[in-house]
């Protein structure tokens, strides 16, 4: 009885709760209308103050919106944002700002250098920084920082504080990579170009007003071997930038097609030297995806290389099998090998193991960069083993795409 009692008397104050708040509703309805809730005013107030409350609704949700389109913006570009404001607290930090750097002593490093800077931006200072980081791997990082002054441009003077600090770290390693290169590339060809056009300028002078027949013949034998020197630099040159330039292109390509084409190009030079090239029929048949031509140049490139550190009269041994999932294309010579410590630079621009040998052979030092270049182009790698004294053996590793063949590949060349 005194549940039902205590029950009934809870209930009768929820409604004399619910009237009293009913009535101070109408109450303020009526002060701001001047009417009584039965008029229909009020409900019209009541519509307006719900439509008000909806836009309030609507806008916060699009400037949600704004705000995640934003971040996912901000989060999207390769040049990480670091916020903070006046108060020391980071209020952004974008995903690239977090992975700038895949290691963890890196991270610190990259975090006491935004540190430094949302310091020095504190106090109104703009600033830039390259950070070199040495890893592994090794990193370069770019870092600037800028003050934010919120104030109106019209209010604002010469010395106010900033409100926020704004940093930006961005991984430069590949455009420091690429200009070093650029660098050395500029410095070495300069060098490989004087040395052949100073001794065509200086055979041509001895040339001038030469009599004697024997020795005119002579000096025009050497500026012609001069000539052919730089003609084939400048080929090698524009070989090499044209791979940097272009990917490979998708076609079909038969890989004895490819052997064909190299050996036709270097013929000559094996006669000259008497060198036989024995190919294996094995692999001929094999096909792939791939740019025939730049496979040639790959090919022509190892083959070439293998004649000229050759002894005359040995052989040349080219063959190509599938192993695995790709083709592997090996160039074999019995010739002078390479030393164990010239075999991880064998393969960059203008590197010469043996530079008498090379300035005798013609060769230009760009021959294995092509290669590795051709290699990287078709999602493959080239490697070399040698022995001193008993001969080298390089080999392309190329990917056994052909099933990635697209409508539209065309077939490059049949085996006979």
């Amino acid at each position: 009885m005194t549940l039902a009692l205590a029950g009934l008397a809870l209930a009768a104050g929820l409604l004399l709760g619910w009237r009293l708040g009913r009535r101070r509703l109408s109450g303020q309805i009526v002060a701001m209308t001047g009417r009584s809730t039965g008029d229909p005013a009020p409900n019209a107030a009541l519509a307006s103050i719900e439509r008000a409350a909806a836009a309030d609704r609507a806008e916060l949700l699009s400037a949600q919106v704004d705000a995640a389109t934003l971040r996912a913006a901000l989060d999207a570009l390769p040049v990480g944002v670091v916020v903070v404001d006046d108060h020391g607290h980071v209020v952004l930090r974008t995903r690239s700002a977090q992975q700038v750097v895949g290691v963890r002593h890196a991270d610190a490093l990259v975090d006491e250098a935004v540190a430094e800077h949302v310091d020095s931006a504190s106090r109104g200072l703009a600033r830039r920084q390259q950070l070199d980081l040495y890893g592994p791997p090794s990193r370069t990082v770019f870092l600037r920082s800028l003050p934010v002054i919120v104030t109106p441009r019209e209010t604002a003077s010469a010395g106010a504080m900033p409100h926020a600090v704004v940093v930006t770290v961005e991984d430069v390693t590949e455009r420091v990579r690429l200009e070093s290169m650029r660098t050395d590339f500029v410095a070495n060809i300069s060098h490989e170009l004087r040395t052949p056009v100073g001794g065509i300028a200086l055979l041509a002078e001895t040339l001038e007003g030469e009599t004697d027949s024997h020795v005119v013949d002579r000096l025009a034998g050497k500026l012609l071997v001069e000539a052919h020197r730089v003609s084939r630099t400048i080929d090698d040159l524009l070989e090499l930038s044209r791979l940097e330039l272009e990917g490979a292109r998708r076609d079909e390509v038969v890989i004895g097609v490819v052997i064909s084409e190299a050996l036709d190009r270097v013929r000559s030079a094996a006669e000259h030297r008497s060198i036989r090239i024995d190919v294996g029929e094995q692999g001929r048949a094999l096909r792939l995806i791939g740019d025939r031509r730049q496979l040639v140049s790959a090919v022509t490139n190892l083959v070439d290389n293998a004649i000229k550190y050759s002894e005359s009269g040995s052989t040349v041994e080219v063959h190509a099998e599938l192993v695995g999932d790709e083709v592997a294309l090996t160039v074999r010579d019995h010739g002078v090998g390479i030393p164990p410590a010239d075999l991880d630079r064998v393969f960059e621009r203008f590197y010469r193991v043996d530079r008498a040998r090379s300035r005798e052979t013609g060769g230009t030092g760009l021959g294995l960069a092509i290669v590795r270049h051709v290699a990287t182009n078709h999602g493959g790698a080239v490697g070399v083993e040698s022995v001193e004294g008993v001969g080298s053996s390089f080999t392309l590793h190329l990917p056994a795409n052909i099933e990635a063949a697209a409508p539209g590949v065309t077939t490059i060349g049949e085996v006979a």
